[in-house]
């Protein structure tokens, strides 16, 4: 009896070790096998606008490349919250992946608290995808055709500069220029670009800060001028406008980006192959070209890359919001 127990025993542990491999071995099996089924983007705007655009330009291509069929959903709301939220607490297999940005891993995180996620933890890099630099354009009655005419008027007369709304990385941007150039200007936030490059169109207010997509239809039409880029190289759609790095002002540089991120815990070998696939997506010539025409710049990397990009993105804003004093309270 005493043999049959201790026969039982050294069973149960054999299973228990036999166990525990294949437990340990799955991973490597679901990275092995993915993708076996279509993989689903997160948005985390309604259809249309920049970040629809981009998920909607490459999906097609990403899927051929990564083996299945990428299904784009839109999930807007509270500024990425509600899309991060539910990627966050995803099944971390590659197959629910989010279309990240300014608004939810660069600026967002100071403007709203007590988050069901944490940011920066149960979300982890993929890959990088694509960035729109921001472009300063002023009512065209303004009687100003460079930055420094701009200061100039700024020191005698009360400016008013439109935002998408009040933490975005237009109205940042007016922040940001207001302590590099040392003037004041009121800040007129909107709920979104489209109302607020209207009213800047119209004379209602004077300038904004905003994504070539938003002004440029207004600046050929000639109801907006454009002054300078904020970003350190020439946008392709405006190659002779003048940037704030080549005026003088290196710290001025902003721009609405994206990336692709995935529940933490996800298997390396699966954020490898879905990484790999989205760079050779953007080294394609056609989609390079439907991208730059609408203003954005490729971003090919590592996941790492992307990583850094971010959180360098989020630390220079967070200096921004205390230099300025903007609250983050909502």
């Amino acid at each position: 009896m005493l043999r049959s127990k201790y026969w039982f025993k050294g069973l149960f542990g054999l299973v228990s070790v036999m166990l525990s491999a294949v437990s340990l071995a799955q991973p490597a099996t679901s990275a092995a096998n993915y993708p076996d089924k279509p993989v689903r983007l997160i948005v985390t705007v309604p259809p249309g606008g920049a970040a629809d655009f981009v998920a909607r330009t490459l999906s097609e291509r990403f899927g051929k490349e990564l083996g299945t069929s990428v299904l784009v959903e839109n999930k807007a709301g509270a500024n990425g919250t509600i899309a991060s939220a539910l990627v966050a607490r995803a099944a971390p297999d590659g197959y629910t992946l989010l279309q990240a940005g300014i608004s939810t891993h660069g600026i967002g995180p100071y403007f709203y608290e007590n988050l069901p996620y944490a940011p920066f933890k149960d979300l982890v890099s993929v890959a990088a995808i694509a960035e729109f630099p921001i472009i300063l354009a002023v009512n065209a009655q303004l009687p100003v055709q460079s930055v420094k005419e701009l200061i100039a008027l700024a020191q005698g007369k009360q400016l008013s500069f439109a935002s998408a709304g009040t933490g975005s990385a237009p109205h940042l941007s007016g922040e940001l220029f207001k302590t590099e150039t040392k003037v004041n200007m009121v800040h007129v936030p909107y709920k979104g670009s489209a109302p607020a490059v209207v009213d800047v169109a119209s004379g209602q207010v004077d300038l904004m800060f905003d994504g070539i997509p938003s002004l440029l239809p207004h600046i050929k039409s000639g109801k907006l001028r454009p002054i300078a880029a904020v970003s350190v190289k020439r946008n392709s759609q405006l190659p002779e406008l003048p940037t704030f790095t080549e005026l003088g002002y290196p710290s001025m540089v902003a721009s609405v980006w994206y990336g692709l991120m995935t529940p933490a815990g996800t298997p390396q070998a699966i954020i490898d192959k879905v990484n790999a696939a989205m760079n050779k997506t953007l080294a394609v010539p056609e989609l390079q070209k439907k991208l730059e025409d609408g203003g954005a710049i490729v971003m090919p990397g590592t996941p790492k890359d992307f990583e850094a990009f971010y959180l360098k993105d989020y630390a220079r804003w967070g200096d921004v919001i205390k230099k300025a004093g903007i609250s983050t309270k909502q």
